[in-house]
């Protein structure tokens, strides 16, 4: 893996992870399109370098919304000691913790069964079809006239087992998450404020959990370099993402969205249909 390589595989992972187009599903089918082979060559490489660039978005995502995190989880101390919920914030903590909780467990159960069955470019292309259509009619059909302080623990649990499905590559867990509040009638912003706070932990939790298991072997020999470029092009480019999706949303539908999965899968799978890539991968 090149130092370029690193840096383009960086800047798609910041960039796809907060905006609704599926970064796990960019991060096959970029090497798939390009012919890169060093990861399927690698595979503990691909592991590792995964590590990188989610904890590259998790520093983003937490440089970002660092004051409400502080205050988030000052507030959900706060809450145990006194054992009741008294305001917002402290609600927001708990909805915050609920939403985590199917995302985990379904996680770890499936995670082996999603790397080996679901992450094959011709899924990707279906499920970001899919899931276009989708967002296209939450985004026609949800009534769009609440805030977070109007969301329930019903509403953050749906919220939570609909992020499970984005463990699918193809479908955006950042998409899921934000169309799921649309149709709980969140609008456009503070649905996506809702999925960015959540990633902290689910991002945070998946990068420290990954990163353990790994930690003991270190990093592949002459990766050091491309795996911090990789890193650092993942947080910069994760930080511009979240910038701009809460300021785009605030006056614009996910119509742009909705047209690029569909624009970049049917133009895939004209090229699996011509012979240029195969269907199953490199």
């Amino acid at each position: 893996m090149t130092v370029l390589q690193a840096l383009l595989l960086g800047l798609v992972q910041g960039l796809t992870e907060f905006i609704p187009v599926s970064s796990s599903g960019h991060l096959i089918l970029v090497p798939w399109l390009f012919g890169w082979h060093f990861f399927i060559d690698n595979p503990s490489l691909n592991k590792t370098f995964d590590v990188a660039l989610h904890f590259g978005t998790f520093i983003a995502v937490l440089v970002y919304f660092w004051r409400q995190v502080i205050s988030i989880l000052r507030s959900w101390f706060h809450s145990l000691r006194k054992r009741r919920v008294d305001n917002a914030e402290e609600r927001l903590a708990w909805l915050l913790l609920i939403a985590t909780i199917p995302a985990a467990l379904i996680g770890a159960a499936f995670e082996s069964f999603v790397e080996d069955a679901l992450g094959k470019p011709i899924l990707i292309c279906i499920l970001m079809i899919a899931f276009a259509l989708v967002m296209l009619a939450a985004d026609r059909l949800a009534r769009l006239d609440k805030t977070i302080a109007d969301l329930r623990w019903p509403g953050a649990l749906g919220i939570g087992v609909a992020q499970a499905v984005a463990l699918s590559p193809g479908v955006s867990r950042s998409g899921i998450t934000m169309v799921t509040g649309l149709f709980l009638g969140l609008n456009r912003e503070a649905a996506a404020r809702f999925s960015f706070l959540l990633s902290v932990p689910v991002i945070g939790g998946a990068a420290a959990l990954k990163g353990a298991e790994l930690a003991k072997d270190g990093l592949p020999a002459g990766t050091a370099v491309p795996f911090l470029v990789g890193m650092a092009a993942a947080a910069v480019s994760g930080f511009a993402a979240i910038w701009f999706m809460l300021r785009y949303l605030r006056t614009h539908t996910f119509t742009l969205f909705v047209v690029y999965r569909l624009a970049v899968a049917g133009a895939l799978l004209l090229v699996i249909a011509f012979g240029l890539r195969h269907a199953t991968g490199i």
